[in-house]
């Protein structure tokens, strides 16, 4: 009997290509567009996208011959992942909604939803790898290393990798390109999405001050000067250079400034100068929610693994210590650049991404 496979569609190049390599290889494919977010009057006067992509989306179920499907997660993408995005932000943290997304939306609430339609298995255009050896999943990297995208993934567990399959594992972009346009998808040109996960391209600053709350305070070096104003700590995270408004200072060299440490209770952020400044370097990391996917604990504490702390961020080797109860912590051979609270680290031993985990100290 075939397989009946259920595709996210998001009106993108990547889901629109899965989909028909779905078809192509003799699934039953039905697909189905998330709206994960309510629109208001603010929303539309910004960049939102939402009716240019579920066009975009039938277009391709058109040329496909298969139906298309509309669900509205709005309510569970508000209880489950934006809500613990903004606490986060509220704490002076840096999250990463996209990974509490996948985790929370796409490989949970979608996928139960999909077997109201009696799918077999979800599919999706990440480019990631899922194989199956000696009674387990593996979530490896895709063939097109520079889009892949296991670091958003790390959170998933066995019974959702027995479920999903990543048609674009083996493909490098320009090919995936290549495909959606001999196939008359009007989105193989399409711009690659680089907003919040299901919120689009908006202002973040405008769209994030609706939900958080900012308070003015002072930039200072590392001497302890006060040299410059901020709007809200929110707005900016560990690293960040853009945005922080101070220029060039009497007595300072002449390179730019950088985030190296924030202050939560003084309401107070430092600043450096120079991307190579030691301030910016760490070779210890304290994270904790910890989320293997085929190995166990003992594998992770027993091996030279490596890591990396951003999507596309260098991979860096390290070993992995228990630090205290649920929590652990990472010794680098080489100093990691601008560690940030809340962000992800993520483990990898050769091409498998062994799972991760969230910086809560460094």
């Amino acid at each position: 009997m075939t397989e009946k496979v259920i595709i996210g569609m998001s009106g993108g190049v990547d889901s629109a290509v899965a989909a028909k390599l779905l078809v192509a290889d003799g699934y039953n494919v039905e697909a189905i567009y998330m709206k994960n977010w309510e629109e208001d009057d603010f929303d539309q006067q910004e960049i939102c996208t939402s009716k240019e992509d579920m066009h975009y989306a039938q277009n391709v179920c058109d040329e496909l011959k298969i139906p298309l499907h509309t669900v509205n997660f709005a309510s569970e993408y508000w209880d489950n992942v934006f809500e613990a995005f903004i606490n986060s932000y509220n704490k002076g943290h840096t999250p990463n909604p996209d990974i509490l997304c996948n985790k929370e939306i796409k490989f949970k609430v979608f996928l139960d939803y999909a077997k109201k339609f009696k799918a077999d298995k979800i599919a999706t255009g990440h480019y990631a790898s899922v194989s199956y050896q000696d009674k387990k999943f593996f979530l490896s990297k895709s063939k097109d290393t520079n889009k892949d995208q296991t670091y958003f993934l790390y959170t998933l567990n066995q019974d959702q990798l027995s479920q999903t399959l990543f048609p674009l594992q083996d493909l490098k972009k320009n090919q995936v390109r290549d495909i959606a346009k001999k196939n008359n998808f009007r989105c193989y040109d399409r711009k690659d999405s680089t907003g919040i996960c299901f919120i689009g391209e908006r202002n973040f600053n405008k769209f994030i001050s609706k939900y958080v709350e900012n308070k003015k305070g002072g930039i200072y070096d590392s001497n302890n000067n006060r040299i410059g104003n901020h709007e809200g700590m929110s707005y900016l995270t560990i690293g960040q250079r853009s945005g922080l408004g101070i220029g060039g200072k009497k007595n300072s060299k002449e390179l730019p400034w950088y985030v190296y440490k924030k202050d939560i209770t003084k309401n107070q952020v430092y600043v450096c100068q120079g991307s190579d400044n030691d301030l910016l370097f760490h070779k210890k990391i304290i994270f904790n929610q910890l989320n293997l996917i085929s190995h166990n604990v003992e594998f992770l504490l027993s091996n030279e693994i490596e890591a990396r702390i951003r999507h596309r961020g260098e991979l860096k080797k390290c070993i992995v210590k228990k630090y205290k109860k649920n929590h652990f912590c990472i010794e680098f051979n080489d100093r990691m650049w601008a560690p940030a609270i809340g962000q992800s680290v993520v483990f990898y031993h050769k091409d498998i991404c062994l799972g991760g985990g969230v910086i809560i100290d460094f």
